[in-house]
């Protein structure tokens, strides 16, 4: 937690974000009220969401990893990801629908998740420290969200934005990691029945455990590694897809088995 106290700037953005999310209206950039490509500046409204929210009494259970297409990367002028917090209120039981509503212009993308079963306090992990350190993989489906209109991001919108989270699913039966090779596992990612995304693990940084050295890199050299029980969201094997009321999805992803998730229909109740 910073013992400094937020910028005049810092905590303005973290206000419209947070009024966006209250109100379910999408703000404009806030980019605009931050220094032009300050991805540190970025980091500390996220840092500041993060700490209101354990302060609130909400669980911090992971990290999620952004970014990790290098087509992606381009399009937003980075040459690294970016990642953001994930509390445990995030977390949707896969076969519960998801309310209409709850999220203000969600996406879907599948990827692998991994949970530690060890801590990862080095700033310079080997591949050998992350697998002592995973207990097992499972099949997730992340459900990125944007507070920001019509996704119109850069860098640091999306930074100061949680890494544009939202909620995520994750599959029931864990893998041990010594029963799959995640750099050439095969996904696909259905839409009401119809492939809209497909991709390997070699899409994700080369591997989901490349994305998650980095993470565990970064947060070490933060301060703030990665501990035994986090949730690890490495990134999307594939393109992410539109959701709406009403829409179904499933992910495949060969050797970890499926996940999927369903949207309400708008006049359903949902969690």
């Amino acid at each position: 937690m910073s013992v400094h106290e937020p910028s005049r700037a810092v905590s303005e953005v973290a206000a419209v974000l947070a009024e966006a999310a209250r109100t379910g209206v999408p703000c404009s950039p806030v980019r605009r009220l931050l220094p032009e490509q300050d991805v540190e500046a970025a980091y500390a409204v996220q840092r500041l969401y993060v700490e209101r929210g354990v302060a609130a009494g909400r669980r911090l259970v992971g990290r999620k990893i952004g970014l990790t297409s290098p087509a992606v990367q381009r399009q937003l002028g980075v040459d690294q990801p970016d990642f953001g917090a994930l509390f445990a209120d995030m977390a949707v039981p896969e076969g519960q629908p998801i309310a209409s509503g709850r999220l203000l212009q969600p996406k879907v993308e599948a990827e692998v998740a991994l949970v530690l079963g060890a801590d990862v306090p080095h700033a310079a992990p080997t591949v050998a420290d992350l697998l002592r350190a995973t207990e097992f993989a499972l099949p997730a489906l992340e459900i990125v969200d944007s507070r920001i209109a019509g996704w119109d991001i850069t860098i640091v919108d999306t930074v100061a934005d949680n890494a544009s989270c939202g909620l995520f699913v994750l599959g029931g039966v864990p893998v041990p990691l010594d029963r799959v090779d995640l750099r050439t596992v095969a996904m696909t990612l259905t839409k009401n029945g119809e492939t809209v995304s497909h991709g390997t693990g070699a899409d994700c940084l080369g591997s989901p455990l490349t994305a998650a050295l980095w993470l565990a890199s970064t947060l070490a050299g933060l301060g703030d590694p990665l501990q035994a029980g986090d949730i690890i969201l490495t990134g999307a094997l594939g393109p992410m897809a539109a959701a709406a009321a009403g829409d179904e999805f499933t992910a495949h992803i060969e050797g970890l088995g499926t996940v999927g998730a369903t949207f309400a229909p708008s006049a359903a109740k949902g969690i």
